[in-house]
């Protein structure tokens, strides 16, 4: 009887308006939460069981995916304090101490976040859809004003720098297109457009480009196997959910210059055949999403994007999609779910999306810096791309380099350099004070290192000696921290954002987290290490996912080269 009468209770008004703005499509289950919790500033219960309704989906569904994702589960004033390395290192914790201790005091209620992205503003904050920090105890109260909102520019290169990505990044607005194709946007498309679509692919196999995400797979092997795939609709996707921890590379990229991205999004969908892109972007990064959109709008009224391309036959739409706060969201299959409207759990790999993706049919996934440096590669050509870097990855790469050093932040640089002179020359030495202790490379889903690695260099083949490159990532660490404290931070990390389908992620990160808050507090016993050993392995050879998987590699690395401190 209740069931009979919720099927007929009139659903509410506003949302039936947000549901007909996305044509009332189940697929698009998370932009009309996301719309709905930004009008209202909070969900409530009656409000999700009305957008079931309005998208004709179960309400199980519904409620499912609005508790999976943190951005829908605290209201919109919440200010959000991020945790992650970066920023615990420089006191993440006193600031949310006294954020719970003023919104007590206050309407503005605050909460602990996994890396917001904003690791160069650290301790950053989000308030709202508003990026802030470095946040200070001092100014807690003055989180919203402008002191503490200004994103820093990379605009100019440091000594030693190679600029490929980011070669014009002083002189393009981001939100002009005019001003981007005056230094070069869309003319490796227009050149593209007048060749042979193989020819595309041909110069990405040769210029040896690996995808810059973190797993290094080769570009060019990619764009082939969904070229070569036997379907009518194949789909390009751009991975924008940036949320491995120390990593804000893709953001810089958007921010710089969002044009060079769609460039290299519509040169996949030329090679390959394909007529719809996406661009799944995570819900922290509302300033660059909008950049984007501007950027979308700006390139289909110029004939860049849309119907008939500059007068050509071919066809090409770009839709951005918001996340809502999910790190396995990173996960390009846990994406893919997400972007059919479902929660963000990893599937069963294979098949790949390359083979079966968005929809079931073949699908590219490449994060935002792979696809910027196509047009570069289809410009100049592969051999002169494959000239740059080293032996085993060719290119340059985008690091971002924080912690005890005087100046941190983002650096684009040919693989191959060491911590050594990623700190010396990039970096400006150390912080005043400030000894090399260890470092953190390639993100939480890293490696813990000491000084014996500070001169091996930094490339696809450096994890086989123990340094993890990953996405390109360096914490820097000096002798006030603890590699120990550390570890469990990762492991707080890893054990909030597994998504809790398998059991070895879901209780093997907490159970490591458990251990190592023991350890920490100098409540230390025989066999931590092998029990923290074995764990490593579980989750390694047991998780479903990468996001388990990886999350060994910190412990394997820390225990390795840290072993007294476990003893």
């Amino acid at each position: 009887m209740q069931k009979e009468v919720l099927r007929h209770k009139t659903i509410n008004a506003e949302i039936l308006d947000i549901a007909a703005k996305y044509t009332n499509d189940p697929e698009a289950v998370l932009e009309v939460l996301l719309e709905l919790h930004a009008l209202r500033g909070v969900l409530k219960e009656d409000d999700v069981g009305d957008v079931a309704r309005a998208l004709s989906i179960p309400a199980e569904r519904a409620f499912g995916i609005s508790t999976f994702y943190s951005m829908l589960q605290a209201p919109k004033t919440t200010i959000r304090v991020c945790d992650g390395p970066a920023c615990w290192l420089k006191g993440a914790g006193d600031i949310l101490s006294t954020y719970k201790a003023q919104s007590l005091e206050s309407d503005l209620d605050s909460e602990r976040s996994s890396c917001l992205g904003l690791c160069d503003l650290a301790p950053a904050v989000l308030v709202g859809e508003m990026q802030r920090g470095p946040s200070d105890i001092k100014h807690v109260a003055e989180v919203g004003e402008d002191r503490n909102g200004r994103i820093p520019k990379y605009d100019h290169p440091v000594q030693g720098e190679k600029r490929i990505l980011l070669q014009h990044a002083e002189d393009i607005d981001p939100y002009n297109i005019d001003s981007a194709i005056e230094f070069g946007a869309y003319q490796a498309l227009k050149k593209a457009l007048a060749e042979p679509k193989e020819k595309i692919i041909e110069e990405l196999e040769t210029s040896g480009l690996r995808g810059r995400g973190g797993a290094g797979f080769p570009v060019g092997k990619k764009w082939r196997f969904v070229a070569e795939a036997k379907s009518d609709e194949k789909f390009i996707i751009c991975n924008a959910d940036e949320s491995e921890p120390l990593t804000f590379k893709d953001r810089v990229l958007m921010d710089a210059n969002p044009h060079k991205i769609l460039e290299g999004i519509l040169l996949a969908g030329y090679a390959v055949g394909a007529q719809d892109g996406f661009i799944y972007i995570r819900g922290e990064y509302t300033s660059q999403a909008k950049k984007l959109e501007t950027a979308i709008q700006q390139a289909e009224e110029k004939g860049w994007l849309g119907e008939n391309i500059q007068g050509s036959e071919f066809s090409f739409h770009i839709h951005l999609h918001r996340g809502a706060g999910a790190y396995i969201c990173g996960e390009e299959s846990a994406l893919i779910e997400s972007l059919e409207g479902k929660r963000g759990e990893p599937r069963i790999r294979p098949p790949y999306p390359a083979s079966y993706g968005y929809h079931g049919e073949p699908t590219i996934v490449n994060n935002v810096e792979s696809f910027a440096y196509a047009p570069e590669i289809v410009n100049h050509g592969g051999n002169w791309f494959l000239s740059i870097g080293n032996q085993t990855m060719s290119g340059t790469k985008l690091f971002t380099l924080l912690g005890h050093i005087n100046r941190p932040g983002l650096f684009e640089a040919p693989y191959g350099i060491t911590l050594r002179k990623a700190i010396e020359e990039f970096g400006d030495g150390m912080s005043p004070g400030s000894n090399f202790h260890f470092a953190l490379t390639g993100g939480a889903a890293g490696t813990i290192v000491s000084s014996e690695y500070l001169d091996t260099p930094i490339d696809g083949s450096s994890i086989d000696k123990g340094l993890a490159l990953g996405s390109g990532a360096i914490l820097i660490c000096d002798q006030t921290v603890s590699p120990l404290e550390m570890l469990r931070e990762l492991m707080f990390f890893f054990e909030v954002e597994s998504c809790g389908k398998c059991t070895p992620c879901r209780i093997g990160t907490r159970n490591a987290r458990i251990a190592l808050d023991r350890m920490v507090a100098g409540k230390k016993s025989n066999g931590d290490a092998k029990a923290l050993l074995n764990l490593a392995e579980l989750l390694k050879n047991s998780s479903f996912c990468g996001l388990g998987q990886s999350a060994a590699m910190p412990i394997l690395s820390a225990v390795s080269n840290f072993e007294q401190l476990f003893l």
